[in-house]
């Protein structure tokens, strides 16, 4: 962790999917960590993965002092890596419409965190789920804690 670079691990949880979920990020900067989750009644594994790093932007956005770092995403969900990075740019170009031509799944959040990005640079890092990264396992630890609906204590050190 770096005075100029912000570290973020982000992950989705959901119980039945759809059903009761959760969403994870942790956020590293200056050898302090900020963790955040939060909990649906009703939605899928995809809705959180993609909930992680919005809420993630959405803190970062708030604060002055972070508002000009390099960020570094790092998730185990292809589907946020991909589509945020390749897929995004010809859904835009056709009107929202996958490569099936059919209406792209959950829209609304794809469409906020593509806004999100636009104020930073932003690295996107695959990571291999439970694979023994450290963070990777807290992010889901706390994902599927709040999928749950099971208290979890979270470090609040930013």
């Amino acid at each position: 962790m770096g005075k100029n670079k912000i570290i973020i691990y982000t992950d989705g949880a959901a119980r039945g999917n759809p059903g009761k979920a959760g969403w994870a990020t942790i956020i590293m900067f200056d050898n302090k960590i900020k963790e955040l989750g939060g909990f649906s009644a009703h939605a899928t594994n995809n809705q959180m993965e993609l909930m992680a790093p919005i809420e993630a932007l959405k803190y970062i956005s708030a604060r002055q002092d972070l508002a000009e770092k390099e960020i570094e995403i790092f998730a185990d969900s292809k589907y946020v890596i991909h589509g945020i990075t390749e897929w995004i740019f010809n859904w835009q170009k056709n009107n929202w419409r996958n490569a099936a031509k059919k209406p792209v799944l959950n829209k609304e959040l794809w469409v906020e965190l593509y806004e999100l990005t636009k104020n930073f640079q932003i690295k996107w890092q695959y990571v291999e789920g439970h694979s023994g990264d450290k963070w990777n396992d807290r992010a889901d630890e706390i994902a599927t804690n709040f999928a749950d609906n099971n208290e979890i204590e979270l470090k609040n050190e930013i």
